[in-house]
Parts: structure tokens; C-alpha cells; sequence
């Protein structure tokens, strides 16, 4: 893959991702018909990264910014494998094993059959370092379940990788930080925002109903039936 600056003193990754999100019909606004998510929050924004699974072109080009933000925050050097989180995480981490050629794991929501490696498909060596990846995270809570697998395991792991992290939701990074996870992401609803203004993606309706949300996204949520904390 080809290089790819990672700068921390500006958004241009994030921009370069949620434009692509955009392009491949990724994103929905819905601000008139809240969605629910998994992770109980309402919203009226939701996106579908499993989608890029069909865009060659746009995949590559997304998986050249992952590896260069990685690179640059956490030395992919210094891992041993790459963990999937079933389902969606597993592509990714596939890709992005291919590209870096490091070993690939990939983690069961539930466990299956017996012994230490009962939630782990693939070859886990003692206190190997392992990223854990998937496509988005809300408010985290997924990533320490299969990262706790992977530690039971006998892995030792302290940072997880996705594309899209919604970047609203008070507490999901701190909640990570508290089990010593480091959460690293290319782009938010932020980032989205400010690329569906620019490329004008959708009504100025539509827009404004979003930004209400990222303005107060917890009354938002209790105010269209989800949670709030």
C-alpha cells in the first residue's frame, strides 16, 4: 500500500474517510425517524461500514489511512496479530493483517466449545500483542467484551482499531481508558458532518436535524425514546 501522513493537527484523515462513507451510501440522516442502536442510544444518524465490503477501491484507500493513523500512534511493528471482532470487525482485521502481513485472529461474541481459546479461531501464542479491530464502536462496550476474551486467552492487549467511532456519547472513551484500552478511530459523526455540508450529501433539513443531535446527543436520545447514559 502506498504511504499515507497521518497529521494530529488537523482532521484531513477524518474528512478523506467520511467522505468515502458518504460516496458508498454509508450514511443515513434520519432525523424525522430516530434509530435505535445496539448499544440502546437513539439517533437519528446511522452507518452501515459493513458496506464497504463491496468498494474495492474505497476499502484500499481506507485501510492505507488505518494502517498510516497506526503506524503513527502505536508502531505496527510492535504487534503480533490482528484480532476481528465477529462479525464485521473480521474483514477488516483480514485486510489489514493481508496489508501488514501479521497473523489473524478473530473473536467469538460467545464462546464456543471448551478451554482457553473456546471464544479465539486461529493460533494464539502466550502474551502475543494483539490489536483488536472492528468497523465502528458507539459507547465501547463491545470492544471489552471481546478484548477480555482475548486477555483470558493469554493475550495482552491495549488498543483497538475502528473506522467509525460515533464520538457523541459521553464516557465511552474513558470507560475504555479505565480497562486499559486505547481506542483509535479515523472518523466521527463530526467529521461526517462537516463532509455532508461541504459535498452537500443532504437537505440543509436534514443537516440541521443532525447537528441538534451531536449538539446534545444524551437529551437528544431520551427525547426520541432511548437511553440516556
Amino acid at each position: 500500500m502506498s504511504n499515507v501522513s497521518y497529521s494530529k493537527e488537523n482532521n484531513t484523515m477524518g474528512l478523506a474517510a467520511a467522505k468515502m462513507l458518504l460516496d458508498i451510501k454509508a450514511v443515513n440522516f434520519r432525523p424525522n425517524e430516530p434509530y435505535i442502536l445496539t448499544s440502546g442510544w437513539a439517533s437519528p444518524v446511522y452507518i452501515d461500514c459493513r458496506k464497504l465490503i463491496s468498494y474495492p477501491k474505497e476499502r484500499n484507500k481506507m485501510m492505507q489511512l488505518a494502517i498510516a493513523m497506526l503506524n503513527d500512534r502505536i508502531g505496527l511493528k510492535k504487534i503480533d496479530a490482528i484480532a476481528g471482532g465477529e462479525t464485521a470487525g473480521i474483514p477488516y482485521a483480514a485486510w489489514i493483517s493481508q496489508s501488514t502481513e501479521k497473523p489473524m485472529l478473530y473473536v467469538r461474541k460467545k464462546p464456543k466449545g471448551f478451554g482457553r481459546n473456546a471464544q479465539i479461531e486461529g493460533d494464539l501464542n502466550e502474551d502475543s500483542k494483539v490489536l483488536l479491530v472492528e468497523d465502528l464502536a458507539t459507547d465501547g462496550a463491545s470492544k471489552v467484551t471481546f478484548i477480555n476474551a482475548l486477555r483470558n486467552a493469554g493475550a495482552v492487549v491495549s488498543d483497538a482499531f475502528v473506522v467509525f467511532f460515533y464520538g457523541v456519547f459521553s464516557g465511552a472513551l474513558e470507560s475504555l481508558e479505565k480497562d486499559g484500552i486505547t481506542l483509535h478511530y479515523l472518523a466521527t459523526w463530526h467529521d461526517v458532518l462537516q463532509a455532508a455540508e461541504e459535498g452537500e450529501y443532504f437537505p440543509n433539513a436534514s443537516i440541521e436535524g443532525v447537528r441538534s443531535f451531536l449538539d446534545n446527543p444524551t437529551a437528544w436520545s431520551k427525547k426520541n425514546g432511548g437511553k440516556t447514559k
